[in-house]
């Protein structure tokens, strides 16, 4: 087996332990669907993932756990939807820290100025500047509405 290639699959690797010794079922649970989405990704595409790699991983799973969410809610599975909100608890704690409103729109701003980006047209462009730097640490759903915001302004 291949040694672990980044810090953060360490770490995740260290929880799944953790979690096995203190007899964690449901962590243990959460922990291992990480590890096997990791797993599926490095086999499928033969590759080692890294932290970048990792990140937009747990970042589609967080969204698919909130998604989970707001239809359990709506259907008034609270059962449910506790289990939701545990797993992104844990999914969430392997997560860089979210960045505040301000410097989202500074990035914002950097990207447009960067990319020259003048109107709506030119969003691709500036969305494909942000993904890298924002990706895991703010809403891209959201950042997508603000960039249009002020591409459109």
């Amino acid at each position: 087996m291949p040694q672990a290639s980044s810090p953060l699959k360490d770490k995740i690797q260290d929880n799944v332990k953790a979690a096995m010794r203190a007899k964690q079922k449901d962590r243990l649970l959460t922990l291992r669907q990480i590890t096997a989405s990791i797993k599926q990704i490095e086999v499928d595409k033969r590759i080692d993932v890294d932290d970048d790699g990792i990140i937009v991983i747990l970042t589609k799973m967080c969204k698919q756990r909130r998604d989970s969410l707001s239809q359990f809610e709506a259907a008034g599975r609270d059962d449910l939807a506790a289990i939701e909100i545990a797993e992104l608890a844990i999914i969430e704690e392997f997560m860089p820290t979210a960045l505040t409103d301000d410097e989202v729109a500074e990035a914002i701003k950097i990207a447009i100025a960067d990319s020259g980006a003048s109107s709506p047209r030119d969003m691709g462009s500036v969305m494909n500047a942000l993904r890298p730097v924002l990706q895991g640490r703010a809403d891209m759903g959201a950042v997508s509405g603000l960039v249009k915001a002020a591409l459109t302004a």
